[in-house]
């Protein structure tokens, strides 16, 4: 018992869960108090039983069950987190409770489904519930249903969703169970109680007596509109509202209230949708078409079916209503009812699928059909359409057209055509109310205002609102849509509202359930019109209709408000007294109240006689004053000011009264608005004949319009009048025309241009220049006609918008030509045609089309999917041809190209992909004219751009992302589907194609400016995680430079410049400020100063500090200095253009945004007009600029170098113009300019250098000889300020050109730099460089060719034969070219390195005249850019005295010199004497110098060598101190780039002192391990500071990167380290350090130098295992990246390093490894390779001379075979197996037949050596293959003559490729590093693969020295071998130390070069290096035996 009741004790929760029934009876009781007790529902305690609330309703024990239940609600009522529980639960309720037999378990399970819906959570509850449905059990079944039922009937249709439930009633019906069937007959009662009628058409189909009895039930249920009787937790508000009206007794009206809440249900939403197209037959489309039917009744019929059509589709039928609506209004010419009956039910139901907004322009177009019935139809559909409207759907820009219409049509002779005008015009009265109509009706008579009124009174409208606006007085009841149909006056009314049946039904609840509209009415009358009249007065709109008053009625008003004396003299004769009355009517105007004022008598006292004919000045004066006054101070209608603009215009040319007349006017268009005054007063003035008041109204208009702004304004009614002016005689008018014409430039743009391109010429062009002057410009903000009428409080708000409704106002007033008419369907077969030719025809008809038009309309038929065809076309002109044409469309379609955005506008974005370059620039140039029209909205909706983004075509994607990268800064508010781009723009980052990945991270900190960092980072969740790591650190980088979402503008102005200064010029102070105060602001951000140009208005309107310098600036005009020194201007720009802030100037053409940038970064500091001078559209404008700054270029010396980057921007602008004067006169300026830099001893930035020679480059290719001579003189003096060896890369770029002049002009002039510079300008490295220009000996141009094999020479003549290994393998027929050439030239090498030597001092005695210059730094510099300073050692008086020996190999030297220095300082120079001293490292030199990284421009070469060349050095702290220093200079950004060129020669200093730790430091007892640590530290935080610059990284040469991962990895493996307390930190770091060196090294260099390494570890005995494990995990880790990397790695390389690796281990060898693991990693990288390359792997062996040595060939050639085999079924392994099987099979069979052969050839006389040497191959390439059966039977003789053979073969091909060893030197050395005078270099490789031992290479050594005839006995003695290197290094990759020795050996072979030229060339094969005689020998051996007691003693 006691453990029964263990249970007590434990918790509540834990009670829940326990296995005993009681106890879980227990725990449910105690948690049903719990929450009972619990008052705060959000209370921490509820979440305690989240998890267990589904165990409360499915206990397995009825009993507890039910008390779970009850917890189970109670929970549920009251917890906030319940909600999260109700899937489970509901799920649990369902199939454990309601097959439950207990009908109180049912109910409690009912209980908690309501109370689920209650909280909310209806959707999720009834979805479970219709699971339920499903289940096989009926009793859930019923209990489901019943459970629906009773929420239903509880909450109302609006919480139970109606459509889902319809949906499974039929089946419901069909059940074989009664109990179910009853249920769904109670539930569909319970639906129909809610819905209606909308229930039967679902219901149709069941059986027809449950039909029956379902509509006797139907029958039985009360009419009343159903309510609910239980609300959801948020409208329980309302129920307690609803409580206290009933308590109230306010019954009735509570019932009209709740009306509102039911929602009407429309039977349509409860249909399935059905597939009808494929019911069609084929042939349908021909046979219908409205339009072109002839027939009457198949017109009828075509229109009912689209009434089916639209009905059915509804909304998604609105995209082709533009289609059809035109072609149904034309039909309604038909005569016959039942036709017009049709056409109107179909129009009708199409109306309702779209708005009136889309089908306007289309309407409008046919109401000026010359038809009566089309007309009166055509109105009579916008009434019925009116109907339809509120006053929100109808504003007033779409009012404004139809009225303007319908005004038309009311005065048609047709009396039909009227009467519906009247009808229409009336119905938008009703709609919108009179005050927003009324402006449209001012010119209306009365009669026909009252005509109008009276319709209006009619109408019903659908949305029920009962008659007129005196809304006031009568109750607001809405009426429902079927009491609006039948109370409808006239039978045509009630069968318009109610044919289209669904329509009213599911529209008039749209505004019910919202009462405030309605409400909002009568307040609205009081203050200013909400209902669309944006700013008028608030008053104004009762009498802006003012009847006109007789002549009478006048004089009586006038005589109550004026003294009579007053209108007595108005007409006397005497002048005087006209003025006294006058001065009497002024005083009364000024005093009177503005209602009492009598606007209208007044004018016309002021207008009777005399009138405007009084011939005083100054009673015109004063009467034109007063007109100007009643204007403003009364309320002054349109009526009023027709009485007295006649008059007004015929004064305003007047001398005297002119002024006076304007005034008037702009008083007048203050009150009637501006674009009505200026119709009136433009009509009137045109029809005089003056010429003077026709200009002078044209120049008020100009200036009207800029106080008024341009709203408003009708473009169209102008243009005429202008036309006329424009032909007028007298000049004045014309220049008053076109200054007008400027003003409207302003505010509509290019597009005004267009009205006059049929002009004459000479107009046209002064029509341009205005237009010229007015561009840049903004208008100005508008002073008049916005103040005055914002008195009302509720027009401030509405005021704001009004200058955004004139700019889109200004595209609607272009008159637009309807051109679907011309688009027949001839011309859309002929673009579609498959001949060329005919498409091009159709293409160009076309065009002509839209040429004609000019602005058309936006339906032009089917001329989208047309065109959409040929952007396709193969033949790319005529896609050309198409993109021009959509440019054109743009332009001609203006905004409403938008609705062709989506299938249009996207096929263009695809043309981006197109591999030719001239054609995505043709369509990046149509996107552009699109996206101009309409914005970036469309293009970014949807998933389509996403789609193309997808896309993977590098092409698509770089131009895509470039566009994407322009347009998204300027987008103010963010696209929705901006995301979907995201993760296509992640894989674009890691695309395979580099300029793609540039693009994705260019566009990355805009998207990220619109979608935020957090957005984009989660967005990267998707991604695998190596990529996600990348992509988060490019975003990293991105949020630095992510620039800020560009603010309105509007807001922004009125603020900082005095409200009235356009946007344009606001912060354009602030950088002026700077200059001028000197002070250190923050500088504007660049991006937004690019937007906003600089005008001297804006600076003077800033503050005090500015003004006097403009206008000092003004009165000096062009006296001055031309360049303002800034100080830090220049740093601040390359700060800015590196972090991203401004645009780098990069590109191949230049685009706007870069000109504007230059303008404003050259506003601080270029003088204006200069600036103007610069910028001008006019070339001749440049030439003067150019001749200016040519005059000023030595008095402004600093202001030039100050300006030297924008100076040079400039000048490449110059060179993409065509004209060749400025560029003739830009390249002369250029010339100076250098010449002035040189002798200021200046060095040109990177960047400068690298914005302008490309540029500069671009002109060598000019077909002019003046022009590529100048640029070849320019490039020729950049070289004395800027290093040659950095020119090198960018000429080297510019022979890839596609222009051939310029790939022969480059090649030349790199001939020239090596001529002059010697090999060490050759950049990346001279065999690099040399490889490529060797490319261009085979070019197709002769120029070209002769110019590559012209540099090649030159290099030859400099460099002699190791030419031929530098250029790698060229074809048979360029290399006898190369030879011929070489013989030709006259030079011979020997000549060479003297002619060098001498030429190299002279010019930099001639340059570094005076080297100390402040700007320099060190004396070294000048020599330093003459890549002196690498072949020095960084000691500038050794220049002179360099010997020849060192002048030989000039590439290699760089590595070395550091290493020299320090480890042997004295053996530069050669005083072999000295060397038996020990030697000691010079300090105090060391010490002397302590160069300093701080200013770049003295960071010379030299000081960077002799840093690095402290790296290695012996003292620790020395090396710290370096190292530092060297880490300062890589973490800054904008320094790292001076080390370039030095990193080689860094990373060995790098690894010669971690060896140096390793050997000597760690064994010495004496050093603190602290300090060691420390040392380690600063190398490895060097390496990783390094190994982040990408660009450096990847300088390091393989041999380096080998030396660099053995000292790295050994480090790793050091256990001494391990036990130091730091050294688990230095190991993580080396381990980070290794990944960091592999991930951002050049990959083939990485890549090359791990398979070296293995090989070497693999062959060293001395080797740990875990050391080649090491650097075999490298390797895996290299085969990782491979897919992302194989496009950058040179594969040619990569396997010829695994072939030589193959051939020193062959398969069999590696099998006897301990470990399998170098085999299968040498599998897996081959596997790899295989798969990502395919069958083309096998081109990439073309380094390997042998391929039959190793068993690489077969190999690759067994995976490809397998992978086209395979299936994918079988493993690698299996298939490795089968096919090593197949080959023994085959190999069986023919061996014996072979080697039959050969011995027979080994038996023959003749054949004897040709069989040795193919039992020799044979023996090689099967290793395992056994010939002893062969020999067997042979003689003993035989036998061993055969081993004997097969040995001297061996011998003389290992030789072939053997060195002799000399101490020291790893066994295998370089070959390619010795030059020899023979141009093969042979392969050498380990063949035979033993573990090769010291001995057996002295073995051979003395063997071939014995050949050579040398002596062998000083070998004895020699000290042991010991190397530097613990291991032999690999053939083809040099080590650093190998570099050393290399050079020992050229020094000997340059000696005896000459005398020993005619050696035996197989000596000279067999022996490598050793071409030399026995003197030579002995002093080599001499110099060896030094070097050796120098490393002994430094040991």
């Amino acid at each position: 018992m006691g453990d029964d009741s263990e249970w007590v004790k434990l918790p509540v929760d834990q009670k829940c869960e326990h296995k005993l029934w009681k106890a879980r009876l227990s725990g449910y009781e105690e948690a049903l108090k719990i929450f009972q007790k619990i008052k705060d529902e959000k209370s921490p305690e509820w979440s305690k039983f989240l998890g267990l609330i589904k165990k409360f309703v499915t206990d397995s024990n009825a009993v507890v069950q039910l008390k779970g239940l009850e917890a189970a609600l109670v929970y549920v009522e009251n917890a906030h987190v319940a909600g999260k529980t109700t899937a489970e639960v509901v799920s649990g309720v369902v199939s454990k409770v309601f097959n439950q037999p207990k009908a109180k378990a049912k109910e409690l399970g009912i209980e908690i489904c309501l109370m689920y819906i209650e909280i909310e959570k209806g959707e999720a509850v009834q979805e479970e519930l219709l699971k339920g449905l499903d289940n096989k059990n009926p009793k859930i079944i019923v209990a489901c249903i019943e459970t629906l039922r009773k929420a239903l009937s509880e909450f109302g249709s609006k919480i139970i969703l109606l459509k889902p439930i319809i949906k499974v009633l039929p089946k419901l019906f069909e059940s074989r169970e009664k109990a179910v069937r009853d249920e769904a007959k109670l539930i569909a009662v319970e639906i129909y109680r809610w819905i209606r009628d909308a229930l039967r058409p679902p219901l149709q189909s069941i059986n027809s007596v449950q039909l029956k009895e379902l509509e006797e039930e139907w029958v039985k249920l009360p009419t009343g509109a159903p309510k609910p009787s239980r609300f959801l937790r948020s409208q329980q508000e309302l129920e307690a509202k609803l409580e206290q009206q009933q308590s109230a007794g306010g019954d009735a009206e509570g019932g009209g209230d709740d009306g509102d809440e039911v929602p009407q249900i429309d039977a349509y939403e409860l249909l399935e949708a059905v597939e009808i197209l494929s019911k069609l037959p084929k042939d349908f489309y021909d046979k219908i078409v409205v339009g072109k039917d002839t027939n009457v009744m198949l017109v009828a019929l075509a229109a009912k079916c689209l009434t089916g059509l639209a009905v059915g589709l509804r909304k998604k039928f609105g995209q082709y209503a533009g289609h059809v609506v035109p072609t149904i209004l034309e039909k309604f010419k038909e005569k016959k009812p039942q036709v017009v009956q049709a056409l109107q039910e179909a129009i009708d139901a199409i109306f309702l699928t779209t708005t009136l907004q889309n089908i306007s322009e289309d309407v409008l177009a046919v109401m000026d059909n010359k038809n009566p019935t089309i007309k009166q139809q055509t109105s009579l559909f916008i009434a019925r359409s009116f109907r339809h409207c509120t006053a929100s759907t109808l504003p007033k820009s779409l009012l404004k057209p139809f009225c303007a219409a319908l005004l038309k049509h009311i005065n048609d002779s047709a009396p039909e055509v009227r009467d519906a005008a009247f009808e229409a015009l009336g119905t938008a009265l009703k709609v919108v109310g009179e005050k927003a109509v009324n402006p449209f009706l001012a010119d209306v008579d009365k009669l026909k205002l009252d005509k109008i009124k009276e319709c209006s009174e009619k109408v019903e409208l659908v949305h029920g609102k009962k008659a007129g606006l005196a809304a006031d007085k009568k109750e607001f009841k809405p009426v429902p849509g079927r009491a609006a149909a039948s109370g409808a006056t006239g039978d045509k009314d009630t069968k318009d509202i109610s044919a289209p049946k669904p329509g009213p039904l599911k529209k008039a609840p749209a505004t019910k359930p919202g009462g405030p509209p309605k409400k909002g009415k009568p307040a609205a009358l009081g203050g200013a019109g909400s209902t669309g009249t944006k700013n008028k007065k608030g008053l104004e709109t009762k009498e802006i209709v003012e009847p006109e008053l007789s002549i009478e009625v006048c004089e009586e008003k006038a005589s109550a408000v004026l003294p009579a004396t007053c209108i007595q003299l108005l007409d006397s004769s005497n002048w005087k007294e006209r003025l006294a009355c006058m001065e009497e009517f002024q005083k009364a105007v000024e005093l009177m109240d503005r209602t009492e004022m009598p606007c209208q008598a007044l004018v016309r006292m002021l207008a009777k006689k005399p009138g405007w004919k009084e011939t005083n000045f100054q009673v015109m004066q004063m009467k034109l004053h007063i007109v100007a006054l009643i204007a403003q101070k009364g309320n002054f209608s349109k009526t009023s000011a027709q009485i007295v603009l006649d008059g007004l215009v015929d004064k305003i040319g007047d001398v005297k009264c002119g002024n006076n007349a304007k005034e008037a006017m702009t008083a007048i268009a203050e009150a009637c608005m501006l674009p009505w005054t200026a119709e009136q007063v433009m009509s009137m003035a045109f029809l005089q004949k003056n010429p003077k008041n026709q200009s002078e109204t044209l120049n008020w208009l100009s200036n009207a319009i800029k106080e008024f702004g341009f709203s408003g304004l009708n473009v169209k009614a102008f243009i005429s009048n202008v036309k006329t002016a424009l032909a007028a005689t007298n000049p004045a008018v014309r220049t008053s025309a076109i200054t007008l014409l400027g003003v409207m430039y302003l505010y509509v743009g290019p597009s005004l241009r267009m009205f006059f391109e049929d002009e004459k010429p000479a107009l046209l062009s002064q029509i341009d220049a205005e237009f010229e002057k007015m561009q840049g410009q903004n208008p100005p903000a508008p002073t008049r006609g916005i103040s005055k009428h914002s008195t009302s409080g509720t027009d401030e708000g509405e005021d704001g918008d009004e200058p955004d409704d004139g700019g889109n106002d200004v595209v609607d007033l272009l008159p637009r030509t309807e051109i679907s008419d011309k688009i027949t369907s001839e011309l859309v077969s002929k673009i579609g045609d498959k001949n060329w030719k005919i498409r091009k025809e159709g293409l160009d008809e076309v065009a002509g089309i839209i040429n004609e038009a000019k602005f058309i309309q936006p339906n032009i038929g089917e001329l989208p999917t047309a065109l959409k065809g040929r952007l396709n076309d193969s033949n790319k002109i005529l896609v050309q041809q198409t993109l021009n044409i959509l440019q054109q469309l743009a332009v001609a379609m203006g905004p409403n190209i938008k609705q062709h955005v989506k299938n249009l506008g996207i096929s263009i974005i695809t043309v981006l992909g197109d591999s030719k370059n001239n054609v995505r620039a043709a369509a990046l140039a149509t996107v552009n004219a699109w996206a101009e029209q309409t914005g970036m909205k469309e293009w970014l909706e949807g998933e389509d751009l996403s789609e193309e983004l997808k896309k993977e075509n590098p092409f698509l994607r770089q131009e895509l992302l470039g566009w994407l990268a322009e347009k998204l800064p300027t987008l103010r508010s963010t696209p929705t589907d901006l995301i979907l781009c995201v993760p296509h723009l992640y894989s674009c980052l890691e695309d395979r194609n580099g300029d793609v990945r540039k693009k994705a991270q260019d566009a990355l900190p805009f998207f990220m400016m619109h979608l935020g960092y957090e957005k984009m980072a989660k967005a990267t969740g998707k991604l695998k995680p190596t990529s996600k790591d990348q992509v988060l650190a490019m975003l990293e980088k991105a949020k630095a430079n992510m620039p800020a979402k560009p603010t309105a503008p509007a807001k922004a102005t009125s603020k900082s410049v005095g409200g009235s200064a356009p946007a344009k010029f606001q912060p354009a102070s602030a950088p002026v400020e700077d200059s001028v105060s000197g002070t250190v602001e923050p500088k504007p951000d660049p991006k937004k100063a690019k937007a906003l140009g600089v005008s001297s208005k804006a600076k003077t309107a800033q503050g005090k500090k500015v003004p006097s310098k403009t206008s000092l600036k003004e009165d000096e005009d062009k006296s001055g200095p031309i360049f303002i020194v800034v100080p830090n201007g220049k740093e601040q720009r390359m700060k800015d253009e590196k972090g991203l802030k401004v645009l780098k100037w990069n590109f191949t053409t230049p685009r706007d945004e870069y000109i504007e940038q230059l303008k404003t970064q050259m506003s601080s500091c270029v003088a204006k007009w200069l600036q103007d001078e610069m910028f001008h559209s006019d070339f001749q404008h440049h030439n003067k600029a150019l001749a200016v700054m040519v005059d000023h270029l030595e008095s402004e010396k600093e202001g030039v170098i100050g300006c030297l980057d924008l100076i040079l921007k400039w000048l490449t602008l110059r060179f993409f113009d065509t004209n060749t004067s400025v560029l003739m006169k830009a390249l002369e300026y250029l010339k100076l300019l250098f010449t002035l830099l040189s002798e200021e001893e200046y060095h040109l930035t990177e960047n400068e250098a690298s914005s302008f020679i490309p540029y500069l480059i671009l002109k060598v290719g000019e077909p002019k000889d003046v022009i590529r001579k100048d640029v070849r003189a320019i490039l020729n003096r950049m070289c004395l300020v800027y290093p040659a060896s950095k020119m090198f890369p960018f000429i080297m770029e510019g022979t890839k050109s596609k222009n051939s002049k310029q790939r022969a002009e480059c090649l030349e002039e790199l001939g020239c730099l090596v001529e002059s510079y010697g090999m060490n300008v050759c950049q990346p490295t001279p065999g690099k460089a040399l490889k490529e220009i060797a490319i261009h000996i085979g070019d197709r141009d002769n120029a070209v060719r002769n110019a590559a094999l012209n540099t090649i020479v030159t290099v030859y003549n400099v460099h002699g034969d190791q030419v031929f290994k530098l250029i790698g393998t060229l074809s048979e027929k360029d290399m006898s070219m190369l030879e011929e050439r070489i013989k030709r030239s006259a030079k011979r090498p020997s000549a060479a390195p003297v002619k060098q030597v001498e030429e190299k001092p002279q010019r930099t005695q001639s340059i570094s005249s005076n080297t100390n210059m402040l700007r320099k730094g060190p004396a070294e510099d000048m020599s330093s850019r003459l890549n002196q300073a690498r072949s020095m050692s960084g000691h500038p008086e050794a220049a002179q005295m360099v010997r020849r020996e060192f002048q030989l190999d000039l590439d290699e030297i760089e590595n070395d010199n550091g290493t020299v220095r320090c480890e042997m300082p004295e053996l530069v120079q050669h005083k072999l004497d000295d060397i038996f001293e020990p030697v000691l490292i010079p300090e105090p030199k060391i010490r002397a110098v302590s160069p300093h990284f701080d200013d770049m421009h003295s960071n010379t070469a030299s000081t960077i060598n002799f840093i690095i060349s402290q790296v290695a050095s012996g003292d620790i702290n020395t090396s710290i101190q370096a190292l530092t220093q060297i880490d300062e200079v890589l973490r800054q950004e904008d320094k790292a780039e001076a080390m370039s060129g030095h990193i080689d020669q860094f990373l060995i200093a790098t690894f010669m002192q971690l060896r140096l730790i390793y050997n000597t430091h760690m064994a010495d007892e004496k050093l603190e391990k602290d300090e060691i640590i420390k040392l380690y530290s600063c190398i490895i935080g060097n390496m990783i500071s390094l190994f982040q610059i990408e660009s450096l990284a990847r300088e390091a040469s393989t041999g380096v990167l080998k030396d660099l991962m053995h000292g790295l990895i050994t480090l790793m493996l050091d256990s001494r380290i391990e036990d130091l307390e730091e050294g688990q930190q230095v190991i993580r770091s080396v381990n980070l350090l290794v990944v960091k060196v592999l991930e951002k090294s050049d990959q083939t260099n990485i890549l090359s130098a791990l398979l070296v390494l293995l090989q070497d570890s693999l062959l060293a005995t001395a080797s740990s295992p875990k050391f080649s494990e090491l650097v075999m995990k490298c390797l895996w880790r290299m085969v990782r990246l491979l897919p992302d990397t194989i496009n950058s790695i040179n594969l040619d390389r990569i396997l010829l390093d695994i072939h030589i690796f193959m051939k020193v281990f062959p398969k069999e060898k590696l099998k006897q490894c301990k470990s399998e693991f170098p085999i299968r990693t040498l599998k897996t990288l081959l596997h790899t390779l295989c798969k990502l390359k395919g069958p083309k792997i096998l081109d990439h062996l073309t380094m390997i001379d042998n391929k039959n040595e190793s068993e690489l060939e077969a190999h690759l050639c067994r995976m490809m075979k397998h992978s086209m085999d395979q299936t994918g079924s079988k493993s690698d392994k299996e298939t490795e197996k089968g096919a090593s099987r197949i080959d023994e099979k085959s190999s069986k069979a023919k061996v014996n037949d072979f080697l039959a052969e050969i011995f027979k050839k080994i038996g023959s006389k003749e054949n004897t050596k040709e069989g040795l040497a193919e039992l020799y191959e044979y023996k090689k390439k099967y290793s395992d293959a056994d010939i002893e059966p062969f020999l067997k039977n042979s003689s003993q003789f035989f036998q061993s003559y055969v081993e004997r053979g097969l040995r001297v073969i061996e011998m003389e091909r290992e030789g072939k490729g053997r060195i002799p060893i000399s101490t020291g030197i790893s066994p295998q050395m370089e070959v390619t590093c010795v030059p020899t005078p023979t141009s093969t270099v042979s392969s050498i490789g380990n063949t035979n693969g033993e573990e090769v031992g010291p001995s057996v290479y002295l073995e051979r050594l003395k063997i071939l020295r014995q050949r050579c005839g040398l002596d062998n006995t000083k070998q004895d003695d020699r000290p042991p071998l010991t190397s530097l290197l613990s291991k032999p290094a690999v053939p083809t990759v040099a080590s650093s130390t190998d570099m050393l020795h290399s050079k020992l050996s050229q020094l000997r072979e340059s000696r005896e070069q000459h005398q020993h030229s005619d050696l035996d060339s197989n000596q000279t094969h067999s022996s490598g290096t050793m071409t030399t005689s026995s003197s030579s020998t002995a002093n080599i051996d001499d110099l060896k035996k030094r070097l050796e007691r120098i490393k002994s003693s430094r040991k």
